[in-house]
């Protein structure tokens, strides 16, 4: 029975990814309200009652393509901060795997840059509630990086925190697939402006 149950549950989270796959790129094209379901369904090749069996409405399709950005991007920041080694080496891996996801799930996040509006008052919060925990965790490392003495001790971390992941955030805008700078290089590029905002100045005279 536990078998069945495993492979019920993975069948309907593939069903979920690929309603919001669909979803967010249609999303993305053509705006949370000029997409109707009708047309999500008709991407996937599946009448709309699929969709209701999967999710409540439109809306909460939406609240779940916004989430899935800064979920990814709290897992590998958790995994990150946990890893062995200096401050200013985790805050690369930070840097270098959260860029990676935002990219990779532009849509994703581009959807939510612009139709946090249309969430709901409650969905909102939570994802900003998701948001400030991400900035309060940087802020920690960041800490940790000022009393040892690798990064500038500046004077309002939580500030320099919010401003790395604005930066990190805004990524997705940045990169053009097939655009004159590669995933990887705009990573690195993106890597340096921020080594260039924390790195104590003794590190960066060398």
């Amino acid at each position: 029975m536990a078998g069945r149950q495993e492979l019920k549950d993975e069948v309907a989270a593939f069903k979920r990814r690929r309603i919001l796959e669909e979803a967010a790129h249609l999303f993305f094209l053509s705006g949370y309200e000029g997409t109707t379901l009708d047309e999500v369904a008709q991407r996937l090749h599946v009448t709309k009652p699929y969709l209701y069996s999967c999710f409540q409405n439109k809306a909460e399709i939406l609240y779940d393509i916004c989430e899935a950005g800064i979920r990814h991007a709290l897992d590998a920041l958790d995994a990150s901060l946990a890893s062995p080694g200096s401050a200013s080496s985790r805050l690369d891996a930070v840097v270098r795997q959260v860029a990676s996801i935002v990219i990779e799930k532009r849509e994703y996040v581009i959807v939510y840059q612009r139709e946090e509006k249309n969430l709901s008052k409650t969905d909102a919060r939570h994802i900003r509630e998701l948001r400030k925990h991400f900035d309060h965790q940087l802020a920690l490392l960041l800490a940790e990086g000022c009393d040892g003495g690798e990064f500038d001790c500046v004077a309002d971390r939580s500030l320099t925190a919010t401003t790395i992941s604005g930066i990190i955030s805004w990524l997705p805008s940045w990169y053009v697939p097939g655009g004159r700078l590669t995933k990887d290089q705009v990573i690195e590029e993106t890597l340096l402006i921020i080594r260039r905002i924390v790195l104590a100045r003794k590190r960066r005279e060398k």
